[in-house]
């Protein structure tokens, strides 16, 4: 079974590919961790995330299991990584990763903004989570302070807006929600009410015939 979870930045879709992926015994592939890396891959090495030979530098050599997930969550991580991610060539290096991560026999559950529609158009489910931007910006500024960051309300809530115009609009795998996705709005739920909401999607699905 493949599970494709989609969906803006701090809407909740990590939580819930996490869960899926533990309450079904699957792999799971954050995909957004992959950006992430790549954008302070180029910033470590002195380049601009919008530079395209530099980020694809940073994709190719990008290392899989060297992705320090502590500093990838940073507010300055995830704005370069929505800069790599509207660069075409970027997208291409690190697509047939992320294929080849899906094309297990086994299954997975792959989060990120084009799972449903670009990585694993064929998935047996397919889930848009979403919730309101004052939500979102809320549930990241606390992630943020937790972590020891600075930053008001007002500066993250323009940044994520930034980041969520950007990813709409890129030319290259955009973000929007795929015409067979369930869409899961979490603003008014808690991590145990999402969770069991995204299951209650998964458990009715029926089980699509592979190609």
């Amino acid at each position: 079974m493949i599970i494709a979870v989609d969906g803006p930045t701090a809407s909740g879709k990590g939580t819930i590919a996490k869960y899926l992926a533990t309450h079904y015994r699957l792999k799971r592939l954050d995909t957004g961790a992959l950006y992430r890396a790549v954008g302070l891959g180029v910033l470590d090495a002195g380049g601009e995330p919008g530079d395209e030979a530099a980020a694809v530098a940073a994709a190719k050599a990008l290392d899989l299991g060297a992705i320090d997930e502590n500093r990838i969550r940073s507010s300055t991580a995830g704005m370069a990584a929505s800069k790599v991610a509207a660069i075409p060539a970027v997208r291409a290096v690190l697509l047939e990763a992320q294929r080849a991560f899906a094309a297990d026999p086994q299954g997975a559950v792959l989060d990120g903004r084009d799972i449903g529609t670009v990585i694993c158009p064929d998935a047996d489910v397919k889930l848009f989570v979403t919730a309101s931007l004052p939500a979102r910006t809320e549930r990241r500024l606390k992630e943020l302070r937790a972590r020891g960051e600075t930053i008001s309300f007002e500066q993250l809530q323009a940044q994520i807006a930034e980041r969520d115009e950007r990813d709409r609009n890129r030319a290259e795998s955009p973000l929007y929600q795929a015409s067979d996705a369930h869409l899961l709005d979490t603003t008014d739920l808690s991590i145990e009410a999402s969770a069991e909401a995204a299951c209650r999607i998964v458990d009715a699905a029926p089980a699509r015939p592979r190609p």
